[in-house]
């Protein structure tokens, strides 16, 4: 049956078939059409309302009308999702119990495989984050993870975890990153950028990793709990935020409009007025005009004596 996987049975699919059917229907309509007692059908659609899929009406005696399916089914799956998500950090919770209950448990190392899999875990994971993220970030991506990626941040963000991430400097040449990256950094996020980040890395509380990459054109994920190996990729990821050229800072509204922002990061970066260019859109005359024009609100006549201004004011760290 097609709604098993909401918790429907088959009798309450039948009867919610026979629903959809007539516009308005009885409980003795729905069991002469499913072949069932009244009390049967009336089981049954007491299971659709408690689930929304039907509405009661106030007539006498009840009659039944069945909700919209796009926006009823759109319900039931959020549901289904909520509930995974509890189910998978009930199991984190249930996994920590029990590796503080035997110290010895060496930590399991897993590796998960397929482009579907993969995304969904790397939401997943940042779900059970309670305190902080660390992201090592570099082509190539999966588009269809980018946009729920960069929601689910903002909403994390939001509730009070903390991300750090360092960008590959492809990264930000990449169609539209860019402004993701800067509506993420005004979020909250501290995002530095770095020429040559050699892995991608997700870590959340010091507590876990993935580490996707691919094999054989396909894509897999190992995944990390606690353990040394763990904490040499936090070491890692240190290592390179020392190293790393920060972007943005929430100050550089202050003085500068959005463009101004992007393009006080990107220098700061290192970027030349023709990536720049490329990498916004602009032309790499509109580039040299809006950086000119940035100098001036600094009061540098070098870009060098810009750079010294802006970490001055706070505007890069």
């Amino acid at each position: 049956m097609l709604l098993s996987a909401f918790g429907v049975s088959e009798g309450e699919e039948q009867a919610y078939r026979s629903v959809l059917r007539m516009s308005e229907c009885s409980v003795g309509a729905v069991a002469a059409s499913c072949g069932c007692d009244a009390t049967q059908a009336g089981r049954w659609l007491r299971e659709l309302e408690d689930k929304g899929l039907v509405n009661r009406t106030s007539h006498r005696p009840a009659r039944y009308r069945a909700a919209p399916p796009e926006l009823a089914f759109e319900v039931l799956a959020l549901d289904r999702h909520r509930q995974i998500d509890q189910a998978r950090l009930a199991a984190a919770e249930f996994g920590r119990i029990r590796r503080a209950a035997e110290p010895g448990l060496a930590a399991p190392i897993r590796v998960i495989q397929g482009e579907d899999v993969n995304t969904q875990r790397f939401l997943q994971t940042q779900l059970t984050a309670s305190r902080e993220v660390l992201m090592l970030d570099r082509p190539p991506y999966l588009a269809e993870g980018i946009a729920p990626q960069h929601q689910l941040q903002l909403e994390r963000m939001a509730q009070g975890v903390s991300y750090r991430t360092v960008y590959d400097r492809l990264s930000l040449a990449e169609p539209g990153q860019i402004e993701r990256a800067h509506e993420l950094s005004r979020g909250g996020e501290q995002a530095r950028v770095y020429d040559g980040v050699p892995l991608k890395l997700l870590i959340t509380d010091r507590s876990s990793a993935l580490v996707p990459f691919a094999l054989e054109d396909v894509r897999h994920s190992v995944v990390l709990d606690r353990s040394p190996l763990l904490d040499g990729l936090v070491a890692v990821f240190e290592f390179l935020w020392e190293r790393a050229t920060p972007l943005w800072s929430l100050r550089a509204g202050d003085i500068l409009d959005p463009m101004g922002e992007r393009l006080l990061g990107l220098a700061a970066a290192g970027y030349t007025d023709e990536v720049i260019a490329r990498t916004t859109g602009l032309s790499k005359r509109t580039v040299e005009r809006r950086m000119r024009q940035m100098m001036d609100r600094l009061g540098a006549r070098t870009r060098f004596q810009a750079g010294l201004q802006a970490g001055r004011r706070g505007l890069i760290d």
